[in-house]
């Protein structure tokens, strides 16, 4: 996998309470910062391919059983 080397500001508390949590977790800044941004895309991927399925539902239509006719008038399914 081809790598890219980047310049992140971020503040100097945040910076050292990140390499910190790094360590303790046994990896590097870096690696940290790649799972997370991985986990990001992938579920921005996954949010996206489920809107389009719903999209793609709607657009079908779903079949209610009434065979595109209405059995019924609105006055009968109002009435006291």
């Amino acid at each position: 996998m081809d790598r890219q080397n980047i310049t992140l500001s971020l503040p100097k508390s945040l910076l050292i309470s990140a390499r910190h949590l790094a360590i303790e977790q046994g990896t590097s800044l870096s690696g940290m910062l790649a799972d997370f941004l991985r986990e990001m895309v992938d579920r921005d991927r996954a949010g996206r391919r489920a809107q389009e399925r719903i999209e793609q539902r709607l657009s079908e239509g779903f079949d209610l059983g009434t065979g595109g006719a209405i059995g019924w008038s609105r006055d009968e399914l109002h009435e006291r």
